[in-house]
């Protein structure tokens, strides 16, 4: 019977707002939103980005999978707009990651021969 780590939900949202940021068109889109401080169409986005419309698609999916962003589907259309409160949360939590000088992770006992590596 071997023990397993736990990880903590703080743990587990920052490595999903960690994935969303992990590529240059999701942060374009966001830092586009940000900036904008209104929403957008997903068919101005496809416009201006070098991704194609189901590129496109999966990206704003891992977006809002992440709670970063939230659509409103008025068809034909898509407007995205950020979620502030989550976009708010995502600020604070990852400030703290990048502030902490010691990483804190919620464990159920842990072999003390077990290294773990963060």
């Amino acid at each position: 019977m071997s023990n397993k780590l736990e990880f903590a939900q703080e743990v587990q949202e920052i490595a999903r707002i960690s994935k969303a940021l992990s590529h240059p068109v999701r942060v374009y889109i966001l830092q586009k939103l940000s900036k904008m401080n209104a929403c957008c169409y997903s068919g101005d986005l496809v416009e201006e980005l070098p991704v194609g419309r189901s590129t496109l698609s999966q990206h704003l999916k891992e977006l809002k999978y992440a709670g970063l962003i939230q659509g409103e589907i008025n068809p034909p259309y898509i407007k995205y707009c950020l979620n502030i409160e989550k976009w708010e949360e995502a600020k604070i939590l990852m400030s703290g990651f990048f502030n902490e000088k010691q990483v804190s992770i919620k464990m159920k006992d842990v072999k003390s021969n077990s290294h773990i590596n963060v």
